[in-house]
């Protein structure tokens, strides 16, 4: 078993001044289970992070933006996030859920709260704490200039 960090690749995907999260899965054993959290995920081997994303989105949305600017990486001990933005220009409606719980498009005063509610879980859920302070970060830089 190795002790390296995993390589994932994250969207945060923004319209009309609110942020597209997908409700993670409520699976005892994956990590945040129930959360809030970005769509993207594992890094194929060989795989750069920008192709990585928009592979991710293909399969998790049906949706990348034409696109996507780099935003930062965030790393601890068990993973390193690529974090990547763009403008999420079609309706909501027009993307087909392929992975998690449930998708929406939170406010930033639901982020700053660490919740938000889910139509098909019919309560509030929380945000995933690193996916929480990620956004913090990007709405407090600002980064859609």
């Amino acid at each position: 078993m190795s002790n390296k960090p995993v390589h994932v690749a994250i969207a945060i995907l923004y319209r009309d001044g609110k942020f597209l999260l997908q409700l993670r899965d409520n699976i005892p054993g994956i990590i945040y289970p129930g959360c809030w959290g970005f769509f993207g995920g594992h890094m194929e081997p060989d795989e750069t992070p920008e192709v990585a994303v928009k592979r991710e989105l293909l399969e998790e949305i049906g949706y990348a933006p034409p696109l996507m600017s780099k935003f930062g990486l965030y790393s601890d001990s068990s993973v390193v996030r690529h974090v990547f933005h763009g403008e999420l220009d079609v309706e909501l409606s027009q993307l087909v859920l392929g992975e998690g719980w449930d998708m929406d498009l939170l406010t930033p005063e639901e982020i700053g709260q660490g919740e938000g509610y889910s139509r098909k879980a019919g309560e509030m859920r929380p945000l995933g704490r690193p996916h929480q302070q990620i956004l913090l970060d990007f709405i407090k830089a600002d980064a859609r200039k």
